[in-house]
């Protein structure tokens, strides 16, 4: 089954597959189906011609994939255009909602460390 050029799994069950379109999670997979009227254990593989154009249908009508990724792009690019503390941190790529950063966010700063002992100088032979 392929939704707005998406393929969606055939052998995982209907509520786990619609994930993975953009912009559909857990939650609103299971109100497509229960809107639907289709049992969310189903597999895609086993749903009818009709069923699938009513899930198709209902998905359509919501801002999903392609229209949805745009309108976030251009959220940040408005924020980073009005310089919002929200923008200059999209900008310079460090955590947006409030997380510390000493501790965490270490791989977006190019502060990584492999192991807890990794950044000790190494003693000499002797």
């Amino acid at each position: 089954m392929r939704i707005l050029g998406i393929t969606i799994p055939d052998a995982k069950r209907l509520e786990i597959s619609l994930t993975a379109l953009y912009g559909v999670g857990r939650s609103r997979a299971l109100f497509i189906l229960k809107k639907a009227k289709i049992d969310p254990a189903l597999a895609a593989k086993d749903l009818t011609v009709d069923q699938e154009n009513e899930v198709r249908k209902i998905i359509e009508s919501f801002r999903i994939e392609g229209d949805l990724k745009r309108e976030v792009a251009s959220n940040v690019k408005r924020h980073k255009d009005i310089k919002t503390y929200r923008g200059t941190r999209h900008a310079r790529r460090l955590p947006v909602r409030g997380q510390r950063t000493k501790t965490n966010s270490r791989t977006v700063r190019g502060n990584t460390r492999k192991t807890m002992g990794s950044g000790r100088k190494k003693e000499e032979k002797k």
